[in-house]
């Protein structure tokens, strides 16, 4: 009965946002319904200091990312700089190009340590800008951002700085570069899979006469008239945010002890800063604030008339999706700590082979909470030793159990609940009817890599 509950709090959740209501009250309902189910005293304790507590905690973290970079994709489209490096990639590339152009800006700025969130509204006003000039349906641009920020770089490609790369490393010691080969294999068999289905998909729309659409929400106001930069000045905000990430990811534990003392005059107590723990965001943030303040140095006299209305607009649509996200989380949290939870976790202990384990366990887990790194890190902190021992006894490299746990975490996680599919909805303005069915193809994709790079070391060794 227990396994019951929590499976239908998160099938009530996921069609609740695939029929468009707001995860920000469908959520903390569908929990509290399973607490209800599960110890209904407990409801109100767990609302307070379990949901409410992982909510807040989330959007302590990362609500300026989502504010930053919500201005930072405005002024993108406000100066124009997006129709610019969309006109000369039609230039060079022709307008057939749409999709790998796409895929492949996320890529390099998820590779170059760039949020997921950050990614989506960055590339939003290229994607909308390049979409609509190659009349490509605007429904295809979720699943082709998704393939691009939430797939390979995020997980798949050795050496990639995002958390799904990184928290193996504390469980197997190793290194972001660990199973090089087996991750590069992988990437590669979810970009070519990835791209010839979406092609499919442009292909198709084509022949039955559909183009971009009208009527949608959100789309980019970039005015008709506005003097385009040059493509390499245009270029040179995205430039900046994933050069000036790299060097503070790097520089910032140099200039902080690694807990750092907070006291000010005015504080009876100092508040001590795990400076590890943070370094990733202030990274993100001062990378943000580095690219908004190019594109003002560029484009000061372009921006300034519009600006102050159309922050109101992507304040807006930060905090949105800055509350979504936190309401997914604290679902999360709360499905995590039900008994139906621990008992599915418990029975997938069962499965003999060490990698299949992992990967079943951690994708059934990240689709559960929604959330990769979550799932991931449930997974990890209930069951590596178990992964480790297995590993040994079978003679397997501990790089592989990495490489599999970090691409399962990014597979199922991403189902009609995930925080960052819901973001990634809201910034386009279109809704799961509209574009999900693309996204869970890309999501198949995705299990079916953690899978090939399983059957690849078995049948070659590689690693």
């Amino acid at each position: 009965m227990s396994v019951f509950i929590a499976l239908a709090a998160l099938f009530i959740l996921m069609i609740a946002a695939y029929r468009g209501y707001s995860v920000i009250l469908v959520a903390p309902l569908a929990a509290l319904g399973a607490v209800l189910l599960t110890d209904p005293s407990a409801v109100a304790p767990a609302f307070t200091n379990l949901f409410m507590d992982k909510m807040v905690g989330f959007i302590k973290l990362y609500f300026p990312v989502f504010l930053l970079g919500a201005i930072f994709g405005k002024l993108i489209e406000l100066s124009g700089y997006s129709r610019s490096i969309v006109r000369a990639i039609i230039k060079i590339l022709g307008e057939k190009r749409a999709i790998p152009v796409i895929i492949a800006i996320c890529g390099l700025l998820t590779y170059g340590g760039v949020s997921l969130f950050v990614v989506v509204f960055a590339v939003y006003p290229f994607a909308a800008e390049l979409f609509r000039q190659s009349n490509i349906p605007k429904r295809l641009m979720p699943a082709t951002i998704a393939l691009g920020g939430f797939t390979f770089t995020m997980d798949a490609m050795p050496g990639s700085p995002q958390i799904q790369n990184i928290i193996p490393t504390t469980f197997f010691n190793t290194t972001s570069w660990a199973a090089p080969t087996l991750g590069i294999i992988g990437s590669v068999f979810i970009v070519f899979t990835g791209i010839l289905y979406l092609e499919y998909r442009r292909k198709k729309a084509q022949l039955a006469g559909e183009g971009y659409g009208e009527h949608h929400k959100n789309e980019p106001q970039t005015p008709s008239d506005i003097k385009l930069a040059h493509p390499l000045i245009a270029l040179l905000p995205l430039l900046i945010v994933g050069l000036v990430n790299l060097a503070l990811t790097h520089y910032i534990p140099h200039w902080y002890p690694s807990l750092f003392e907070l006291q000010l005059a005015g504080m009876k107590e100092s508040i001590p800063v795990e400076i590890q723990k943070i370094t990733a965001i202030w990274a993100v943030l001062g990378a943000l604030c580095s690219g908004i303040l190019c594109i003002l140095i560029f484009s000061f006299k372009t921006i300034f008339q519009q600006f102050a209305e159309n922050s109101k607009t992507a304040i807006a649509g930060a905090m949105l999706a800055a509350m979504n996200t936190g309401s997914e989380y604290g679902f999360g949290a709360i499905i995590a700590a039900l008994p139906g939870f621990l008992i599915v976790a418990g029975s997938l202990q069962g499965i003999n082979n060490p990698l299949l384990n992992e990967a079943i366990t951690i994708n059934i887990l990240a689709g559960i909470t929604g959330s990769s790194s979550g799932g991931m890190s449930i997974a990890l902190g209930a069951m590596a030793d178990q992964f480790v021992a297995a590993a040994h006894a079978a003679n397997i490299p501990l790089e592989v159990l990495h490489r599999v746990a970090s691409m399962a975490a990014g597979g199922m996680d991403t189902l009609p609940h995930n925080g960052a599919i819901i973001t990634l909805l809201a910034v386009t303005g279109l809704t799961h009817r509209q574009a999900y069915k693309d996204i869970f193809s890309i999501t198949f994709i995705k299990i079916a890599a953690s899978f090939l790079i399983i059957g690849v070391y078995y049948l070659t060794g590689w690693v």
